[in-house]
């Protein structure tokens, strides 16, 4: 089972915005002081430069229009409420911010089938919304689909009894522990486990610092070992630079890519570039508007499609 795919789906925003909902707990958002209008088309300009950088690589993109019809400003990030796998099952994931919810789209489904794409079944765990418990897709958890493992980071938007669910129904071993980040003078547990790590077929961009529980940091480096994955550290400021939010994609040929954003790349050194450039090769494009106001980058606006198609 391969760890990377060709197929990514995206959603084009019309009304993104920092969500005031999101940033009770997402440290990395920040206010940008301009209209509304100014934020989404800048966002706009930046989301389909990444569209087309992807492309220009080889890389199958289903652009999906978000619509009016709700107040969803940070449905550019779908792959917190939305997973596609394998054997043709979707998970519909419940989310903290209620606004939301509103971003959970049935159209996308049909939009999938008719390029061609198997969906044989849909679990959905958004019922755990009436209990206040939340697991946000792949942004709540990274998936090591080749070795069958899951590594999650619990926080207020990742309950540890639900990710285990997850991993029953999906047949992942899971590993959990929890991440840091410093604000101000207190320790916070990092709001998604994919802004502070990224699995890739051979290697793992992780901010070990940020994981306080010293036997915490120790079983996932026994993990990354037994499954020969080398590990490149990531400090706490890179990630605040969302170095850790990143992913590894196909282009043509099966060539493998490292998709990040410009600050990821440009707060990297030039040993940890070598690093991955061991591996595959790095895409990265501007993402400063969606960073700051949406607190997400690159990885978050990614869901990956590894559903099979029609023959």
């Amino acid at each position: 089972m391969s760890q990377t795919t060709n197929t990514i789906l995206m959603i084009r925003p019309v009304n993104f915005r920092m969500n005031e909902q999101t940033a009770v707990n997402n440290f990395y958002q920040e206010e940008l002081h301009l209209e509304h209008s100014k934020i989404n088309a800048r966002a706009i300009e930046e989301f389909d430069h990444y569209v087309t950088t992807l492309k220009n690589h080889g890389i199958h993109v289903i652009v999906v229009s978000d619509n009016k019809e709700f107040d969803t400003p940070d449905s550019v990030f779908p792959n917190n409420w939305i997973s596609f796998h394998h054997d043709g099952t979707v998970a519909i994931y419940p989310m903290f911010a209620e606004n939301r919810r509103l971003e959970r789209r049935e159209d996308v489904l049909v939009t999938l089938e008719e390029e061609g794409f198997i969906i044989n079944n849909v679990v959905d765990y958004t019922s755990a919304e009436e209990e206040e418990i939340f697991l946000e897709g792949t942004g709540s958890m990274i998936l090591d689909r080749e070795h069958r493992k899951a590594y999650c980071a619990l926080s207020p938007r990742a309950d540890e009894d639900l990710f285990i669910e997850f991993c029953e129904d999906f047949e992942y071993t899971p590993v959990i522990f929890t991440a840091y980040q410093s604000v101000e003078d207190r320790r916070e547990p990092i709001y998604h486990t994919n802004v502070m790590m990224c699995v890739a077929d051979t290697f793992v961009v992780i901010c070990l610092s940020s994981i306080d529980d010293k036997k915490e940091r120790k079983n996932l480096l026994k993990h990354f070992k037994e499954d020969g994955k080398k590990v490149i550290d990531i400090t706490e400021e890179q990630v605040a630079y969302f170095a850790g939010n990143m992913l590894q994609v196909k282009g043509e040929n099966d060539e493998k890519f490292l998709i990040m954003s410009q600050s990821a790349h440009d707060c990297l050194t030039q040993s940890q570039k070598a690093q991955i450039a061991n591996h595959c090769k790095i895409i990265s494009s501007s993402l400063e508007t969606i960073e700051t106001c949406g607190g997400g980058s690159a990885r978050c606006m990614m869901a990956e499609v590894f559903l099979p198609k029609k023959n």
